[in-house]
């Protein structure tokens, strides 16, 4: 019995100075010059290096961009729920990011001619100032997610645009309107911002514990 006591406390103590190791671990990752020698060749822990993209600014896909985006050069996060790891940005490399609101006519439903007719309609009203591009985003646009946005498609990098649309949208300045035919429909474009150089990429230390 005595025995079976010992082990126990020796457990607790054991398991107490793995948590206190653990803030010890991410007080010098975010000290130490050489990161990964110390994951390696000190701690003798699994790591992973990850190059993350930052697609869009307004919506993450999960925690690695999130982190890629929002978190501090040199900084160590976490552990994480249901995820046992430690992440260290390295460092992060900036790219372009475009702003538009799109407003799309589904040709599925509508015939090309009344299709491009509709968006004659839609854009002089626009430019006339008898209605704004939000209102018509609301009524007309069939992609439901920026609809609700007032067709607002937010901070996005260049690349994950259909090709149509993303040619349209780099030769075009802020406040243009215009037309672009894709194998999803024909939009109406508004860039709503200039481009703007913003944390593209991140470089990501991933200790295992």
């Amino acid at each position: 019995m005595k025995q079976i006591f010992v082990l126990l406390f020796l457990f607790l103590v054991s398991f107490a100075a793995q948590a206190q190791t653990i803030s010890q671990i991410k007080k010098v990752l975010d000290t130490t010059q050489d990161p990964i020698g110390y994951v390696k060749y000190k701690l003798k822990k699994k790591y992973r290096i990850d190059t993350v993209t930052i697609v869009s600014t307004n919506n993450f896909m999960g925690l690695a961009d999130s982190l890629a985006y929002k978190g501090k050069v040199g900084k160590t996060y976490g552990p994480f729920k249901n995820a046992n790891y430690l992440v260290k940005i390295l460092a992060k490399i900036p790219n372009t990011f475009y702003r538009v609101s799109h407003i799309l006519i589904d040709t599925t439903v509508f015939k090309v001619q009344f299709a491009d007719s509709l968006a004659d309609k839609i854009m002089s009203r626009i430019k006339s100032d008898s209605s704004s591009f939000q209102s018509m985003a609301r009524t007309y646009s069939a992609d439901n997610t920026s609809m609700m946005k007032g067709g607002d498609l937010g901070w996005f990098i260049r690349g994950i645009m259909l090709p149509q649309l993303e040619k349209a949208i780099v030769s075009h300045k802020k406040g243009d309107i215009f037309k672009v035919w894709t194998p999803a429909g024909l939009h109406v474009v508004t860039v709503t911002d200039n481009p703007k150089k913003d944390h593209g990429f991140a470089l990501l230390l991933r200790v295992l514990l």
